[in-house]
Formats: C-alpha cells, sequence, structure tokens
C-alpha cells in the first residue's frame, strides 16, 4: 500500500547534494520533485530482476562518491556517511550473486516514488553508443569532422557575478572586447571553425555524425580495424532542439516520432538534410575516450542496460533507481538502474533516457523506446528525508 500523501516530503538541493560528490547544477524554480516513502514490496517485478548487475554498475559509481559535498549536509540527517558505507557494504557482496545483491539493497536502502509537478508519471526514452566509420585524415567519402572541444570556446558561470544566477551557465567567445554567443550548428557545419578547432576524427556519414552529437558517445572504427572511442567534450551552449518535433511540424513525417524514421528521412532526403539538423543549433565536441569504455556525466563507464541518464538538477547522478516503463516494443521494464549520466534533452522531475549499450541493436532498442513510466529512487536508510 502506497504511504498517504500527508507523508509526501519534498526534497531540497540541499539534501540531494548530501547524496553525491558530485556537483548538481540548481532546479528550476517553477519545478519541484516530491518523493513518496514506499517498501521494497511496492515495485513491480523487483523479486524478478537481476540486481547484481545493477550492483556491479553502482561500485563503479561508488569509486567518485565522496565527501565533497560537506558543506551542503549541514543539519541534514545521515549525511556523506551514509552513501560511504553503503558503498562499503557493496564491496562486500559475491559478484554475479542476485539474492545476496536482492538482499543488500533491501538491508540499506528505502525507495521512494518520485513525483513532479504533474504527478508521477514521466517520459522514458533510450539511446546507445552508435558505432561509425572514419579516418584521422580527410580523404574520400570521410569529409565530415567530428571537432575537439575549441580552445577559443568560454564557458562562463553565472552564479560567480550573481548569487541568485547559481547554476547557470553560458558558453560564447571573445569578439573585439565583448563575450559573444557561441558559434551556431549551421555556422560550424559551414566551415566556421577552420583554424580554430582540430577535427579529431572524419566521419564518412553525415546523419551518422549528427547522431552521435545527440547520443554523446560513440565508437569510429578506423581503417586499420582498430576503434576509437569518443566521448562528449562540451558543447557550444546553443539551445537543444529536437529535429523530429520540428519535421514532425512540417510535415516531413508522422507521429509517433522515433529515431529510425529521422534518420530514414535525412538519408532519403540529402538535399534537405544539412537544412533539417542545421535547425538544432546545438553542436558537441568531442575527445578520445580511455580503453572501450563509454564514459557518462558522472565520469565513470556505462553499463549497458543498467546505466540511466537523468536531470541532476532533481536526481544526483550515483542514485539507484527501479524504473517501471515499457521498451520501444510495449514489453514490460521492470528494472534496477543507476543514474550515471545526463541530456540535454532530460529534463523534468521524472525523466530518463535508458542506456541500451553500443552498435546497431542497441539503436534500434534506443530508437523505438518512447515509453511512460515512474521510478523509485533507492536512498540510504539513515538518510531521513524532511517533510514539507
Amino acid at each position: 500500500m502506497k504511504m498517504p500523501n500527508k507523508y509526501r516530503a519534498l526534497v531540497s538541493i540541499a539534501f540531494l547534494l548530501a547524496l553525491t560528490s558530485c556537483a548538481t547544477p540548481e532546479k528550476p524554480a517553477h519545478e519541484h520533485l516530491t518523493l513518496t516513502p514506499s517498501s521494497f514490496d511496492d515495485l513491480d517485478g523487483w523479486d524478478k530482476d537481476k540486481p547484481s548487475e545493477a550492483l556491479a554498475a553502482l561500485r563503479v559509481s561508488c569509486h567518485v562518491i565522496g565527501d565533497k559535498a560537506a558543506d551542503a549536509l549541514l543539519g541534514i540527517a545521515g549525511k556523506a556517511e551514509a552513501w560511504q558505507a553503503a558503498c562499503g557494504a557493496a564491496e562486500q557482496v559475491p559478484a554475479g550473486d542476485d539474492a545476496a545483491a536482492r538482499a543488500y539493497f533491501e538491508t540499506w536502502f528505502r525507495p521512494y516514488e518520485a513525483a513532479g509537478n504533474d504527478g508521477s508519471d514521466g517520459l522514458f526514452t533510450g539511446y546507445y553508443a552508435p558505432e561509425l566509420n572514419g579516418t584521422l585524415q580527410r580523404a574520400g567519402n570521410f569529409q565530415t569532422p567530428l571537432y575537439q572541444r575549441p580552445a577559443d570556446m568560454i564557458s562562463v558561470d553565472l552564479g560567480a557575478f550573481k548569487s541568485d544566477l547559481k547554476g547557470q551557465h553560458i558558453v560564447g567567445k571573445v569578439s573585439g572586447t565583448q563575450l559573444t554567443p557561441y558559434d551556431a550548428r549551421a555556422e560550424i557545419t559551414q566551415g566556421s571553425l577552420a583554424g580554430r578547432a582540430e577535427p579529431l576524427v572524419w566521419i564518412d556519414d553525415p546523419v551518422g555524425a549528427f547522431f552521435l552529437q545527440v547520443q554523446g558517445s560513440g565508437r569510429v572504427k578506423l581503417p586499420d580495424g582498430s576503434i576509437m572511442p569518443v566521448g562528449y567534450d562540451g558543447a557550444n551552449g546553443r539551445a537543444y532542439v529536437a529535429i523530429g518535433r520540428v519535421m514532425a511540424e512540417r510535415g516531413d513525417i508522422e507521429k509517433p516520432v522515433t529515431m529510425p524514421a529521422i534518420r530514414a528521412w535525412l538519408k532519403a532526403h540529402p538535399e534537405r538534410a544539412a537544412e533539417v539538423m542545421n535547425a538544432d543549433t546545438s553542436y558537441v565536441f568531442f575527445r578520445r575516450l580511455p580503453n572501450n569504455d563509454i564514459i557518462g556525466a558522472e565520469g565513470v563507464a556505462l553499463t549497458p542496460e543498467r546505466s540511466m541518464a537523468v536531470d541532476p538538477a532533481f536526481v544526483p547522478l550515483g542514485v539507484p533507481l527501479w524504473i517501471e516503463t515499457t521498451d520501444g516494443q510495449g514489453e514490460k521494464l521492470r528494472r534496477l538502474m543507476i543514474a550515471q549520466d545526463t541530456g540535454g534533452a532530460i529534463k523534468g522531475p521524472v525523466r530518463g533516457d535508458f542506456f541500451w549499450g553500443a552498435g546497431d541493436a542497441a539503436g534500434t532498442q534506443a530508437g523505438a523506446m518512447q515509453s511512460r513510466g515512474r521510478y523509485y529512487l533507492l536512498l540510504p536508510k539513515s538518510v531521513k528525508v524532511a517533510h514539507e
């Protein structure tokens, strides 16, 4: 049975900061996250999941959880020691033992159903790491660059200038004595960064390169057969625009809009593809990643089908999440995930982006997923959530 509304707790950013060492942006004033204390009996399918897989992902997050948020902990019960104790206990659970992992989560954590201004129902999408062909030197069909972060791109923390702008950033460049917005996608694709930014690699598929920017990380196969993992290293600060919405409004494609449908249309209309892609003014820069790992915003390797991208203004990175939604084929998806990534389109108290992994099969799953659902945050039992 769900807890009555009088036990619903309004979670503050200060409390959320207490949960991880990662910086958490200030949440929008018009949105808020509420957490309703729940129990593991309320989690549909909890006894059928394989929590040892999620525990392995949590251990990775534990490596970066520390006490950097100590200043935010004053007056908050539980403090950073709650995470440190839970992470320490996680190391004692035998790998691959689902029964032991389930007992671990039930012993150390308490689930809270998450809700936003409009209730607990939210949107769940999928993402993946594309695999593209590339070369280190421009040649033949390899004409689309993946740029490294430009040296002249400046990120400004507005909170350093005015306290009520804390958590807000702008990105720009110096033009004369003025700070001006950084180049938009259309300018960059037309060559504005020549001499200002170095290409990391050249791709033979402009549409594939665009979707790599949307996903944020991927793998590039070089002519010698070696694989270069690439990941997000900043963006131009321009607004992210979902080109699928633009295309639907223009009548180019029909709803429901899916990534495969967008990709197919762009491939079929090369004469208009650049114009449509440039409707998204944002542009992502890349760096070469170590090993073959796909690194999320938390700074740790993502685990396929166990890592989730969230809005860090509401959900701190590193927090376990129990999700109840469906996949792209409408099949039930009941699974324990770990919040380890973010995304430009992932905004709101109840909003998740499910990481399916790398390659075409993962891309098919990710592209088809546009599901409604809900999630529960699993918080250490020693943490006390203050009531309104």
